[in-house]
Parts: C-alpha cells; sequence; structure tokens
C-alpha cells in the first residue's frame, strides 16, 4: 500500500514538474489547445503564459499572436505626421497598415507637439516612424521594413491588413492661410522701329536705298 502511494505521489510530481516546464498556453490554427515551453508561433491566438505555481494569466490582447504582442510590449511603434502632410505621411501609414502593424499616430501641429518630437527624432521633418528607440524620418519602404524585422514584428502577409485612418484635425488647429497669386508685372509697351514686327512705322521719313524706297530715276 505504501509503494502503491509512492508510486502515485512521483507520478503526480512528475506532471506538475511538466506542467511547469510547459510555461505557455495557447490555441492553433485549427482551435486545439496546445502547451508548450516556448513562445508560441505567430499565428497562435489566446495566448497564455504560466507561472511557477500560480494559475494560467490571460493576456489583454489574447486575440494578437504572441510574437505581436511582445514586439509592442518591448518595441512600440509611434507615426509622427502633421495636418500639413499629405502623400508621405499618406503613405507611411499605407506601409504599416499593410503589414498589420498597430501603432500610435501623433500629429506636430503647434509648439507641445513640435517639442515631443524633437525629444525623440534627430529633426523636425515628418513623417518620423519611431520603433522602440530607433527613428526613421522621412518615408523610406525599405528602412521601415527593416526596423520592424529588427523589432521583431511578423513579416507582411502573417497579420491582416489595417486599416487605420489619418487622425481627425486637432482642436484648435488653424490651416496656414494660402498666398493669394501674384499678377504678372504689366509689359511696357513696345516702340516702333525699322525692323518691329508689329509692322508698326518709324516717324523716320523712308530713304532710298538698296532695300528701301527706290531711287527717283527707278534704279
Amino acid at each position: 500500500m505504501i509503494l502503491r502511494a509512492g508510486f502515485i505521489l512521483a507520478a503526480l510530481l512528475a506532471a506538475c514538474a511538466t506542467a511547469f516546464a510547459q510555461q505557455y498556453r495557447w490555441v492553433d490554427e485549427k482551435g486545439r489547445v496546445q502547451y508548450s515551453d516556448s513562445p508560441p508561433p505567430a499565428s497562435a491566438k489566446e495566448v497564455r503564459k504560466r507561472g511557477l505555481g500560480s494559475p494560467p494569466v490571460k493576456s489583454d490582447n489574447q486575440q494578437l499572436p504572441y510574437e505581436l504582442q511582445k514586439a509592442q510590449a518591448e518595441f512600440p511603434v509611434t507615426l509622427y505626421t502633421a495636418p500639413v502632410c499629405k502623400q508621405p505621411c499618406a503613405l507611411a501609414r499605407e506601409a504599416l497598415n499593410k503589414r498589420g502593424i498597430p501603432f500610435k499616430e501623433v500629429q506636430v501641429w503647434n509648439v507641445d507637439t513640435l517639442e515631443q518630437l524633437k525629444a525623440v527624432a534627430p529633426s523636425d521633418n515628418v513623417p518620423a516612424l519611431v520603433v522602440g528607440r530607433s527613428v526613421q524620418t522621412g518615408f523610406d519602404p525599405n528602412r521601415y521594413e527593416s526596423l520592424l524585422d529588427l523589432a521583431g514584428y511578423p513579416k507582411t502577409g502573417v497579420l491582416p491588413m489595417r486599416s487605420q485612418a489619418a487622425p481627425a484635425l486637432p482642436e484648435g488647429y488653424e490651416p496656414p492661410p494660402v498666398a493669394e497669386p501674384v499678377a504678372p508685372a504689366a509689359t511696357p509697351p513696345r516702340k516702333a522701329g525699322p525692323y518691329d514686327p508689329s509692322g508698326l512705322k518709324s516717324n523716320r521719313p523712308d530713304k532710298p536705298g538698296p532695300y528701301g524706297v527706290p531711287a527717283a530715276d527707278g534704279k
């Protein structure tokens, strides 16, 4: 009886050790619950990390792949734009949406937001992409991909595309005045001359010559 009780206790301890070693619980693409001691793949859903001797803790972003959750926590993405920035900022936003990257967008339009940009970027040019502590000023699709790759974000095509639109104009923002077109300076009237293409005649009398008025003798 004692031997049997010892065997059961050993089996229970082995099962507990195995459970503690399997720190991650997640659901695969087919809806099956999986356990592992290594981080689950990017396609995993409902990821839970198990603490030693504690119940599973459900992630706040359980619908997001674990790889994305980890990258967001360690290397958050912020895109700095401006209301007057049109095509470059739209292209930057489109690149992040295409890769499925959640990001925060900050519009630079006054002194406070300008100082906020200068605190993280080497210049005040927009768009400016900040991934963790790395910064890319201006839109460069290759550089964007490189920064996101280094931060561990899923590759393009792994995550569903997003449709995050440009934020509304900040309260109190006033568009810069549009300069009125300047009328061209009036052209002074041309004076007639002997070779004036307008056909106006000069006030000078015609003189006979080889190319002018025929001489009196008809030659």
